[in-house]
């Protein structure tokens, strides 16, 4: 069970002989992409995170998303049908907040730029969140405000900013995944102020280790597996933590980016959606034969040939074919980004 390991890093998926929800206590969840998009549910998440938790599973919703209280997540959560308490939901602005907390007195005020979930895990902390840069705050802390955040809070951080206070970020997701596509995330917000100032910002949230410690002492996880949609954050966020990650393609990341991924950004698994969490994962191995060098899962073997990727096989199922490519294309690149051209070995599969 685990992640196959070389000299150039993570060269292959790894296999598990039982399922994923018996292998491991925790589910690290990440929400926008995976559980949900837009507000509503993602297909088949519903049934399988009531089928993990009933077998004993414990759901933790981790996300780097700052707007919503965990209150309000939770009770989101349980209108799709997944029961959750505020207590299984952990946040980046609750991560953030407790890095401010670390650094300031308490009682500080904190100018916020974003909703109320930066609000409350600051009042969570004993710190006071303000709404001008006039206010006197000792710290500015910006996360996701929703896509009607108006521009003037970003003019707001930047006086601050300007006057020398410490900038703090919940996180840098470029993009956040909707349920009319992708849109600008709050590390787009970010790079407003730091073009604006110069500055740069303090930042709590995944992959970075303030948001891994948070979620670890919220959950008190022994056996964790990160659940996500994302390569940079959720993956590398697992990377960095020194735990396994399971990647679903639900969300942002699609196979090329997967077969093009650095070694931090390479998952221990990969599956098409929540349900590879009741199933055990197959083992990409070593071919062997006429076939060496290459790698096989599932009836597919995948290799290298003339800088490209080569698939061949027939009528097995399309994630093993691409488990079989992972592992030779992580393989060719080493501890690098695989340059290998994939589009004819994913068109067989339907990518």
């Amino acid at each position: 069970m685990g992640q196959q390991q070389g000299d150039g890093g993570r060269t292959r998926p790894g296999g598990s002989a039982i399922a994923l929800s018996e292998a491991y206590d925790t589910a690290l969840l990440d929400l926008d992409g995976v559980v949900y998009a837009g507000g509503e549910a993602i297909a088949h998440a519903v049934e399988a995170l009531e089928a993990a938790r009933a077998g004993g599973m414990h759901l933790a919703y981790v996300t780097n998303n700052a707007l919503r209280t965990p209150e309000a997540v939770a009770a989101h959560l349980t209108e799709l049908g997944v029961p959750a308490d505020a207590t299984d939901v952990i946040t980046s602005a609750q991560a953030v907040a407790r890095l401010i907390a670390e650094q300031v007195p308490r009682g500080s005020r904190v100018l916020v730029i974003g909703g109320e979930g930066l609000r409350v895990a600051l009042r969570e902390r004993g710190l006071e969140p303000v709404e001008s840069a006039d206010d006197e705050p000792v710290a500015v802390v910006q996360g996701y405000g929703g896509p009607e955040l108006p521009w003037g809070r970003f003019a707001e951080a930047s006086y601050a900013i300007a006057r020398g206070v410490p900038w703090y970020a919940s996180n840098t997701d470029l993009t956040i995944p909707g349920a009319r596509g992708i849109a600008p995330g709050n590390g787009a917000a970010v790079e407003v102020v730091r073009i604006a100032t110069g500055a740069q910002p303090q930042v709590a949230g995944k992959p970075l280790p303030p948001m891994h410690r948070e979620t670890i002492l919220r959950t008190g996880a022994r056996r964790p597996l990160v659940v996500g949609d994302r390569l940079d954050t959720d993956i590398e966020g697992a990377f960095n933590g020194g735990v396994d990650s399971i990647l679903v393609l639900t969300g942002v990341t699609d196979p090329a980016q997967l077969l093009a991924a650095v070694p931090e950004h390479r998952p221990t698994y990969v599956d098409a959606d929540l349900r590879g969490l009741l199933t055990g994962q197959p083992e990409v191995t070593a071919a062997s034969g006429e076939a060496a060098g290459g790698f096989v899962c599932g009836g597919w073997t995948a290799s290298v040939s003339g800088g490209a990727l080569v698939l061949e096989g027939e009528g097995g199922q399309p994630l093993d074919g691409l488990r079989a490519l992972c592992a030779a294309a992580w393989t060719q690149a080493g501890s690098g980004a695989c340059g290998l051209d994939a589009g004819k070995a994913l068109a067989r599969l339907g990518w």
